[in-house]
């Protein structure tokens, strides 16, 4: 496992351009959840002329809708696009759903995105953590801490407002894409997380 380091290193606040970013990283690896932060990494990764491939990871927490964009949109793009399929519910961290669940969950998904995409060749794993996003309320700022992962999108200071007015100039179907974390933020706090709890929340969402 990676050494934990300061959240300084990869999630400092604007400091370095995409621009800037993208030429001195000219192969990255996206970790990309479908919605339109990572969406629009990939494709200005793209534009940008960066070799890119694409890892998802896929368990029952996550809507189905979700993977599908984000395997269009590698497609569109032409980036290799891995899925990585995880049985959530053998993770007992996880789904005793304490106020750490988010932390857990976050480091077992990056934990597969970075192996594989080392497995890959990619030395440097990016994701779409941007300006708006606040440590303070996010536990996987921990996470992408421990596994070295680096977020370009906040390093240029870029927010969820500049993301989605980006997208649209790029046409990008995820411009205006509700944000939606996963099921599991649904179920009461500390309520075990089963199938048939996960499974109650999602029927919800589909009616």
């Amino acid at each position: 496992m990676a050494q934990c380091r300061a959240q300084a290193e990869g999630q400092q606040l604007g400091v370095e351009t995409l621009e800037d970013f993208f030429a001195r990283t000219p192969r990255i690896a996206v970790a990309l959840s479908g919605g339109c932060d990572s969406a629009y990494l990939l494709a200005a990764a793209k534009k940008a002329g960066c070799e890119v491939s694409a890892y998802a990871i896929k368990t029952a927490f996550q809507p189905e809708n979700d993977l599908a964009d984000a395997a269009a949109l590698a497609q569109a793009y032409g980036a290799p696009f891995t899925v990585i399929e995880k049985e959530i519910f053998t993770y007992s961290d996880i789904c005793a759903n304490t106020d750490k669940r988010c932390y857990y969950c976050k480091r077992m998904m990056f934990e597969a995105i970075v192996l594989a995409a080392q497995n890959d060749g990619f030395e440097v794993v990016v994701d779409g953590t941007n300006a708006s996003d606040d440590p303070a309320r996010r536990p996987g700022f921990q996470a992408l801490a421990e596994w070295g992962i680096l977020s370009p999108l906040r390093r240029a200071g870029l927010t969820k407002e500049d993301i989605r007015s980006a997208s649209r100039k790029l046409g990008l179907a995820t411009a205006d894409k509700k944000d939606f974390s996963c099921y599991a933020i649904y179920a009461p706090a500390h309520q075990p997380l089963t199938c048939d709890v996960v499974d109650a929340i999602r029927l919800r969402f589909e009616r």
